[in-house]
């Protein structure tokens, strides 16, 4: 889902802040817009926990035999463009949760959507880190050699006066210059390459660091509603005591109405009988 999509949603169901939508029937119902920019973004979060797979992969062939440009450009090329979903996805959830006046099933949506991406977007930041150091460790190894290889030369170059020695060695110079220059090239990419890499591990800290406060702030709801629960559960609970106590008291006060009713009915019946007798 694209930023003009999440726009759209936005304008046209997302802004008036219904939860809810009557049905033909009467009955209420989630709101279809708030359903499909929910969906939409769990999609999104399902694509890029399947380029975390493959990237993991990838990145763990790093600085080992198998290491080749053709690898090191698709790994840099994954995290850029999953950093760039990230970040719409990031967008999509903020408005998911300015939703106002949602439904519990919406409420749930919102706090799974949330978690989703924190936890999505602390693997992700994991890989970048390790993809970072086997980078930053293959530019200092290439560095490395390639110094020790121009010492090399620069040794060597004392031993040979000859004329004919002079000419092979310039030959053997050019060709190592040229490889010189290639490996120059190559650490001038990776170090373009980290500084990418640096680039977004930044923008998704940032990032992380929000939806970790929404999260926050609904753990902090949802301890509240237990809180409420709890306290919900404990009066009823001593409302059904207080109400059986009553009805009990209330059961022994007509039972001693019934024996004073009873009493009375005797002493009238035998005062009546007096009377009509005497």
């Amino acid at each position: 889902m694209s930023f003009d999509q999440l726009s759209s949603v936005e304008s046209g169901g997302g802004g008036s802040g219904g939860g809810g939508r009557r049905s033909n029937n009467g009955a209420y119902s989630d709101d279809p817009e708030f359903s499909r920019l929910s969906q939409g973004l769990m999609n999104q979060l399902f694509h890029l926990q399947g380029n975390m797979s493959k990237l993991r992969s990838d990145i763990s062939l790093l600085g080992t035999k198998r290491d080749n440009p053709r690898l090191r450009e698709r790994v840099s090329a994954v995290l850029e463009e999953s950093t760039v979903q990230f970040k719409e996805v990031g967008e999509g959830v903020k408005k998911i949760q300015a939703w106002s006046d949602v439904t519990p099933t919406q409420k749930y949506s919102q706090q799974k959507l949330s978690r989703e991406l924190k936890t999505a977007l602390a693997e992700f930041q994991s890989l970048q880190r390790t993809a970072l150091e086997k980078q930053r460790a293959s530019v200092s190894a290439a560095k490395s050699a390639l110094d020790h290889e121009s010492a090399g030369e620069a040794g060597a170059s004392g031993h040979h006066g000859e004329q004919l020695q002079l000419q092979q060695q310039e030959q053997v110079h050019l060709a190592a210059q040229d490889e010189v220059d290639f490996q120059d090239a190559l650490i001038t990419e990776r170090e373009e390459e980290i500084r990418h890499i640096e680039e977004g591990v930044s923008d998704l800290n940032v990032l992380f660091q929000q939806v970790a406060q929404i999260v926050g702030e609904q753990g902090e709801q949802l301890q509240t509603i237990e809180t409420n629960a709890v306290n919900v559960r404990d009066d009823t609970r001593g409302a059904d005591i207080e109400l059986r106590t009553a009805a009990r008291y209330q059961k022994n006060a007509r039972s001693k109405a019934c024996c004073l009713l009873l009493v009375l009915a005797v002493i009238m019946t035998i005062v009546l009988l007096a009377v009509f007798l005497g």
